[in-house]
């Protein structure tokens, strides 16, 4: 018996030996393979070197191949040219035909269209496919493509309403702002200190990490998210504030100091965290563009100081027209942004719906979590709560269309206009709950109200 068993085990040993040499040698050749493959030095040029085109268009590209030489191609099955983001351009008949009979080093001419489908920036480069399946790009073949939209009337005239609306708006901003009101809400600033913290440490924050979090690979909506993070509080904040029994003063206050203090803290904020995802997205960051844009409001806002000064009757009207105008602004950018630009919506995702929904309730409830360990009055939680949600999109809307090339430009709008279509939605549902809880403790009080009671005054007679 122990003969037969020392042969099982010679023979199972024999086995391991052969299984373990096989798999050295698949790997030693399949390390050959990637050691003469990577030896590939292809010199790869293209006529243009780059390319900008329209949406729903095609352009034809020469390409260019130089060194190749039979040895090249004795383990390459195919050559062809792909995209990095075939949503946004992709290449007609891609497949480049090289001829296997080489006696000496050769190059390659051929003409291929590039397909233009959607918004955005996306490489070109040569793809080899190896006979055992596997694939290599040559990494000096990339050719960058950029897809915009062609330009038309109506964008001219909604950049020019924006502009002439946002103007007027920081206008009525500087006839509004009370100085007293500031220095008496200085002496004890826990609210707006509070609302402070929430609006330009926590929600820019919050808005880069839930970037990276929901659009990992898509740069364009990062930062359109992070702009909009970055926004101080809304016009309509203080409509909401009153709407819900919150405290308007505090409100008011808070919407100045916002306004003021962004002026520092949005360029902060984009030329420190936001210049790593303008690195990532191989954006250059528009120093000159922003500086542009803050003067431009910076012009508006001090006007209305001098109109303050010097015309009070006038200012007053502005203060009395301030509501309606932050509401009229949010209400045109955003439907002049949707009617203008339907190509939002197929951008449109759950990931974009998430996050335009998730950033200001996580501020509502962040802002009123922090006034409330305070040991704050309702109405001044309730205040702080919606200062710290509602984001003023269109200052987003307007720095990322006038700030960004396209279609970066384009591309981060989408982020913005979701925020400001699903901000109200959480503030809905509270005002709607918060009216029936009144009417029902409304009717259960009047159901314990004595019938002799209900009218005393008929009594009294």
């Amino acid at each position: 018996m122990a003969c037969p068993l020392l042969k099982l085990l010679v023979l199972a040993g024999i086995l391991v030996l052969q299984v373990i040499s096989t798999c050295k040698a698949t790997l030693i050749a399949g390390d050959k393979d990637e050691q003469r493959l990577s030896e590939v030095t292809w010199a790869v040029t293209y006529d243009p070197p780059n390319l900008k085109m329209h949406m729903n268009t095609v352009e034809n590209v020469s390409v260019r191949i130089e060194g190749i030489n039979a040895a090249d191609l004795d383990d390459i099955r195919m050559v062809q040219l792909k995209s990095d983001r075939e949503h946004v351009a992709w290449v007609e008949n891609g497949t480049i035909v090289l001829s296997t009979d080489l006696s000496k080093t050769a190059s390659y001419n051929g003409t291929f269209g590039i397909v233009g489908n959607f918004l955005g920036q996306t490489n070109i480069f040569v793809e080899l496919v190896r006979k055992n399946g596997t694939t290599e790009r040559i990494s000096s073949s990339n050719f960058p493509v950029i897809v915009i939209r062609k330009e038309r009337v109506i964008d001219h005239v909604f950049t020019g309403s924006v502009i002439l609306l946002m103007s007027i708006l920081y206008i009525n901003f500087g006839a509004a702002l009370d100085v007293g009101a500031l220095k008496q809400i200085a002496r004890r600033p826990i609210g707006p200190v509070i609302g402070f913290l929430c609006q330009f440490i926590f929600m820019p924050l919050v808005s880069y990490g839930l970037g990276h979090l929901l659009f990992p690979d898509n740069y364009e909506l990062q930062l359109g998210l992070f702009f909009t993070g970055v926004s101080p509080a809304g016009g309509a904040s203080n409509i909401w504030t009153v709407a819900l029994g919150g405290n308007l003063t505090l409100s008011i206050a808070m919407t100045t100091i916002s306004t003021l203090a962004a002026f520092g803290m949005m360029p902060l904020w984009i030329f420190t965290l936001g210049r790593r995802i303008f690195e990532r997205a191989n954006l250059g960051v528009p120093y000159s563009r922003f500086a542009y844009t803050a003067l431009g409001l910076v012009v508006p806002i001090s006007a209305g100081l001098i109109i303050q000064r010097y015309c009070p009757r006038f200012a007053r009207l502005l203060v009395r027209i301030l509501k309606p105008m932050s509401v009229i602004l949010i209400l045109f950018i955003v439907i002049f942004a949707i009617v203008t630009n339907l190509y939002l919506f197929e951008l449109f995702s759950w990931q974009i719906i998430v996050a335009g929904l998730g950033l200001p309730l996580l501020g509502y409830c962040f802002g009123f979590l922090a006034s409330h360990l305070m040991r704050l009055p309702l109405a001044d939680s309730l205040a702080i709560s919606v200062e710290t949600g509602i984001q003023n999109t269109g200052i987003a809307i307007f720095l990322l269309r006038f700030a960004l090339e396209q279609p970066a430009a384009d591309l981060t709008t989408v982020m913005p206009v979701s925020n400001a279509i699903m901000t109200p939605l959480p503030l809905m549902l509270l005002l709607i709950g918060l009216r029936i809880h009144a009417r029902t403790k409304q009717r259960t009080e009047g159901s314990l109200i004595p019938k002799n009671d209900i009218n005393p005054s008929v009594e009294a007679t």
